[in-house]
């Protein structure tokens, strides 16, 4: 079972890495999930797995690009992968909707893309779109992928005021698709204020879930993401400990 104390530091020279990967979800949009899919994936690879980031469907595209950001971070373009891109910042399902180009989103596309470079990488980390419930395509949902895909989930959540029941249903949404949840990760942590100091407990204690505190990383510098998130989180995460 992955280690339930929140912000425990991670297995130093452990060879427990991935064999499949893991679904990386947010509570919301703009919770910081390219920032920990980036940094779970360079770590992957600075530690010898060939690991391969996804994104499903970027909207916004661009300025907005995922991929390219977790491309940057790890310094090589075989790093990620998007399968479909679109302009309109919406969800899915309604950017392509309602594009000037003619789209059309197949969910089962989107879901045979996911789960065929899952299959043949050495370990993928999928990124979400959004929360779970943003629709998708073909009436599917993002929770929808994350159980079609069968990978454990990782669960990115803001660390202040408002996060307990955003995670909370996250998290039960999940169990309730039969997905296995190795944690939660509540991100840009610097405790501050009361609700960001006892968040990370309570989230514990609600859920019964592994959490790990994340502080503000730079961006802009690869090595701040890479070493923010090796620091804050156990290599066990992606590895055969994950309970199913």
């Amino acid at each position: 079972m992955s280690d339930t104390t929140p912000g425990s530091g991670p297995e130093r020279g452990t060879d427990r890495i991935a064999e499949d990967g893991v679904f990386v979800v947010g509570t919301d949009t703009g919770v910081g999930k390219t920032v920990v899919t980036a940094g779970l994936t360079a770590w992957l690879r600075e530690e010898g797995t060939e690991a391969v980031a996804v994104k499903p469907c970027q909207t916004g595209y661009p300025p907005d690009d995922d991929a390219a950001f977790v491309e940057g971070v790890c310094g090589t373009a075989d790093a990620a992968v998007c399968l479909k891109r679109l302009s309109p910042p919406l969800a899915p399902e309604v950017a392509a909707r309602e594009s000037d180009d003619d789209v059309r989103l197949s969910y089962e596309q989107i879901r045979d893309g996911v789960t065929d470079i899952v299959a043949t990488s050495e370990a993928a980390v999928v990124e979400g779109i959004g929360g779970l419930r943003v629709p998708l395509a073909d009436g599917r949902e993002v929770i929808d992928l994350v159980a079609d895909v069968g990978l454990p989930a990782l669960v990115v959540a803001r660390s202040g005021l408002g996060t307990l029941n955003h995670t909370a249903l996250t998290v039960r949404a999940l169990r309730r698709q039969g997905v296995p949840v190795v944690g939660v990760v509540v991100n840009e942590y610097e405790g501050a204020t009361t609700a960001e100091r006892t968040n990370p407990a309570v989230i514990q204690r609600m859920t019964d879930c592994a959490v790990w505190p994340v502080p503000p990383l730079d961006t802009e510098s690869p090595d701040s993401v890479v070493d923010g998130v090796s620091t804050n989180l156990p290599v066990s995460i992606l590895g055969p400990a994950v309970e199913r």
